[in-house]
């Protein structure tokens, strides 16, 4: 049967419709509803956004594209030209079609400074006047939307310049707004569909969701859902764990029965502020507060509740609040709190072991020792040491026999301790006391309340009542011993925890005082080892500088901190008025390195005394310790040259240990740097050994860094040595120095050249000013190299003390080379030295001239001595001997020997000097057998 509409509903449509309906009610039915207005809103305010940007983007396309043309156009080569022709129309009109059609653009307009038209897309507005271009004929590039006649576009106007930079023209293009707009609608269609799907697929996500959510609701609408929530209240109150749900007005909306029962809560509890349910101060406090917590251990009454406190989000009209959780674990208070205590002290011993004796340094590992205890472990640690030890000295092996220490170390919670300060001398004359208790037993005492220890009281009856006012109430005493050797005493004292000390920190203490021992016995050994090897480097380097007028020299040695290297630098006089300044640095640290410092200075010196070229001395000393490596480490070079037993490291603490020992392995690796000055004449020749070498400053010069042959280290072998010469004017001044100064582990070797050259480069400094005035600049915190410094200002002897005669080949050109330095005596004021210098130059002289080549010349040096210098070409070295009764010649020399302070023979590229220095202020003659005829002495022979 059918009604007027249709026919009646059946039962199954009934059902349908009531399952309809159910579905429109239920939760998932309102979600899917929701997420579909929400998915429309979104899609038409996206497509609206599209549209608006495509819009946008067209404008902005266009003016881009405006802008471009135009500025193309007015750049281009004879428009200038153009717009000052005749008739400008004829030649620009052409040319504008041709770009606009070429730039796809609506329009080219070619204007002079008034905007009139010389050109148009449409001619009929050629010699019109166009509008709102002031700004362009001030010079300004500029777009805009033009709204008039003769069309709405999309316009960019460009000023054109001419070569000195004048307006003499403008340049207008442009899109019409109606082409754009067209563009525009040809978008719309790509938008609406993108929309039309962007909206199936949101309506398809809300369906799903809604499916999804209908699953796991089971369509339940509001009082299915009110009835599951009437099961879980019944579980949360059947839960052995307190809830509290508190608003933020600080009521109580919540409490299941597990809170009431820890809390003691009364019946109408809830909708009562915290304040008002009776709970302790404290547990009110922490409720009210709503600060947020986790496993925060309170107690409640007689009850240790772990209490967890979350904020909470506003819900079903309810305002937000916090959720209180608590358990009780009373029972799991005392076996957890003795784990967190063995955790935490296993901690501060790790702690221990990382940050005591991160030094080499005795203070500053007791200062260590103190700072890792407080306040983990107790508020206040002093650490007293024996003076010995704080020396580097071994103490005394007596255990019990120690009445006094001084103070190294204290540190605490406050700094207005009443204990006495560092540096103090702590004596223990009471036996009873805990520091004399401890000391006696060799172990460590606990003194769990001051108040009755009345040993401690005895021993300083005022100080102790001090500290006893002050709070101080228990004291552990932990001989501090390595190798059965009493160090000295770490004393930890507490005064703001309320807890005594007890068996479990006594034991624990000890074993803290046990590790920072080895530490403390450590340092004082390197202590020990360190002020060895400072006094060995010391003792060896020279302690007062030649006198000398070839160089003002002004230096600095400075151990490093570590460990002493084996730097070591040295001034040495030479013939002829010249010096030698020798820096140079054996790798490795310590007493070997010292030591091995010493027998290559001393090398040095010998080698000297043979007035070798620097490279020469140099192979001379690199095959001395090839031979001196050979004899101690039974080794020799292989076959790369190199030598045994080195890899040329930089002899660290790594390779040699702490205090720089070990067993010897030879000198492999020492570098040095020998510089040759002669005042006479400027010449300053160098070589270098795997040195670094100097910095030259040059009279109103620069700072250089003078390149020099790249030399091997000393006993590497394998390559000659290169000299390098230099004329050195007056008062130029030599900075030589090894690489402790200029290199660091936290700054290369080029940047501390850099920071050298900058600290040099400031003028009119004496050299000491200028070698403390380097220092400052480059020292480093803690060095860990010796550093040698070597400052040198050259001097010239004057033409005025310097006497030249070249000697022809004729004997008898001895007595005039004799008289001539005789007159040059009296000139000079040395008549009481005329004697014997005409004695040994007629010596020199002679024997030059019978058993040398030519040519001879004779020198005269008036210095801090009067040096005799005769030179010839030949090779042949003279030799002093004592002659025979029956000899004809032979004493010539010896009494050269005689009469002169010092003598001896240097050789030259082309032949020898013979050089005979005497006192200015002469002397007694030796007493001669029979008296010398002067000119007898050209028959002797040597």
């Amino acid at each position: 049967m059918t009604g007027r509409f249709g026919r009646q509903p059946t039962g199954w449509d009934s059902r349908l419709s009531a399952r309809v309906s159910r579905r429109a009610r239920s939760v998932a039915g309102q979600v899917f509803a929701l997420m579909a207005v929400i998915v429309v809103l979104l899609i038409t305010a996206a497509t609206l956004a599209l549209v608006f940007q495509a819009r946008h983007d067209s404008q902005r396309d266009a003016r881009n594209r405006s802008l471009a043309a135009a500025a193309a156009f007015a750049h281009a080569p004879g428009i200038v030209a153009a717009l000052r022709s005749p008739d400008p129309t004829a030649v620009l009109q052409p040319l504008a079609e041709s770009a606009r059609r070429a730039s796809g653009v609506d329009f080219i307009a070619v204007m002079d400074v008034r905007g009139i038209r010389y050109t148009d897309s449409r001619p009929e507005l050629i010699g019109q006047r166009a509008t709102d271009v002031a700004r362009a004929v001030a010079g300004q590039s500029f777009t805009e939307v033009f709204t008039g006649e003769p069309s709405d576009a999309v316009r960019a106007v460009v000023p054109v310049r001419d070569a000195d930079g004048r307006v003499v023209g403008l340049v207008g293009t442009g899109i019409e707004v109606q082409k754009v707009s067209q563009a525009l609608e040809g978008q719309l269609p790509l938008l609406l569909g993108a929309a039309a799907g962007g909206l199936l697929l949101g309506t398809a996500g809300a369906g799903l969701v809604s499916r999804r959510l209908q699953r796991q609701t089971r369509g339940l609408g509001a009082a299915e859902m009110n009835r599951m929530n009437e099961h879980h209240e019944a579980v949360l109150h059947a839960v052995r764990e307190g809830v509290l749900i508190i608003g933020n007005d600080q009521r109580l909306i919540l409490a299941n029965d597990e809170a009431r029962r820890l809390l003691d809560l009364p019946a109408d509890a809830e909708e009562r502020t915290v304040s008002e349910l009776g709970l302790d101060p404290r547990t009110t406090e922490l409720l009210a507060s709503g600060r947020v917590v986790t496993d925060h251990v309170h107690l409640a009454g007689d009850r240790l509740l772990a209490v967890n406190v979350r904020p909470t989000k506003p819900y079903a009209g309810r305002p937000a609040g916090n959720v209180v959780t608590l358990r009780d674990s009373t029972e799991l208070a005392s076996v957890s709190g003795r784990a967190e205590v063995a955790r935490s002290r296993l901690q501060l011993l790790y702690d221990a072991g990382v940050r005591i004796g991160t030094t080499l340094d005795v203070e500053r590992t007791a200062e260590e020792l103190s700072e890792v205890a407080v306040p983990r472990f107790a508020d206040f640690v002093t650490v007293e040491l024996l003076e010995p030890v704080l020396r580097g000295d071994e103490p005394a092996h007596v255990a019990g026999a120690y009445t006094e220490m001084r103070r190294a170390a204290m540190s605490g919670i406050r700094t207005d301790s009443p204990l006495q300060p560092v540096g103090d001398v702590i004596r223990f004359v009471v036996p009873t006391a805990p520091m004399a208790a401890a000391l006696d037993a060799g172990h460590a005492v606990l003194a769990a309340d001051l108040n009755a220890a009345m040993g401690w009281r005895a021993q300083d009856a005022q100080g102790t009542r001090v500290a006893l006012d002050y709070g101080l109430h228990s004291l552990i005493s932990v001989p501090l011993q390595a190798r059965g050797v009493v160090l000295g005493m770490a004393n930890f004292w507490r005064a703001d925890t309320p807890e005594p000390f007890d068996d479990e920190d006594l034991s624990f203490a000890e074993e803290l005082g046990a590790r920072a021992a080895v530490s403390i016995d450590n340092a004082r050994r390197f202590t020990r080892e360190h002020a060895m090897a400072v006094t060995l480097q010391r003792s060896l380097l020279p302690r007062a500088l030649p006198e000398q007028s070839a160089v003002d020299v002004a230096y600095r040695y400075l151990p490093a901190k570590a460990g002493v290297g084996g730097d070591w630098f040295d001034v040495i006089q030479l013939p002829g008025a010249r010096v030698a300044l020798v820096v140079g640095d054996v790798v490795g640290h310590g007493v070997h390195a010292a030591a091995t410092m010493g027998r290559l200075r001393t090398a040095v010196h010998n080698f000297s005394t043979l007035d070798l070229p620097p490279d020469e001395l140099l192979g001379h000393l690199d095959e001395l310790i090839h031979r001196i490596d050979q004899n101690e480490t039974g080794g020799g070079r292989g076959a790369d040259g190199s030598g045994a037993g080195s890899d040329g490291g930089d002899g660290g603490p790594d390779e040699e240990g702490a205090d720089g020992g070990g067993e010897s392995t030879g000198i492999t690796g020492a570098t040095c740097l020998y510089v040759v000055y002669d005042p006479t004449s400027g010449q300053c020749t160098m070589a270098s050994a795997g040195h670094p070498g100097p910095a030259l400053i040059r009279p109103d010069g620069p700072v250089e860094f003078p390149e020099l042959p790249a030399g091997l280290p000393l006993g590497v072998g394998g390559m000659p040595f290169e000299a390098t010469e230099f004329q050195l004017p007056e008062g130029s001044r030599l900075v030589l120095f090894t690489d402790g100064l200029v290199e660091d582990r936290d700054r290369d070797f080029d940047t501390g050249l850099r920071l050298l050259g900058d600290a040099l480069s400031r003028p009119g400094r004496s050299t000491d000013q200028a070698c403390s005035d380097i220092l400052v600049t480059m020292l480093f915190p803690v060095p860990s190299d010796d550093i040698v410094l070597m400052v040198a200002d050259t001097r010239r002897l004057e033409a005025g003390r310097i006497a030249e005669w070249e000697v022809p080949g004729d004997p008898s050109a001895v007595s005039r080379v004799r008289n001539a330095a005789s007159a040059q005596l009296v000139a000079w004021g040395l008549e009481n030295v005329a004697f014997p210098t005409e004695l040994i130059l007629s010596e020199l002289v002679t024997n030059a001239i019978r058993y040398g080549s030519a040519p001879v010349r004779v020198r005269l040096l008036r210095d801090r001595s009067l040096i005799c210098e005769v030179s010839d070409g030949s090779s042949t070295s003279p030799h002093l001997r004592y002659a025979a009764t029956t000899d004809e010649g032979g004493r010539g020399l010896f009494l050269v020997a005689q009469y002169a302070e010092r003598w001896g023979t240097r050789y030259t590229d082309r032949g020898k000097v013979i050089w005979a220095e005497l006192p200015l202020a002469g002397g007694a003659e030796p007493a001669a057998p029979v008296p010398l005829d002067l000119d007898a002495l050209e028959d002797l022979a040597w």
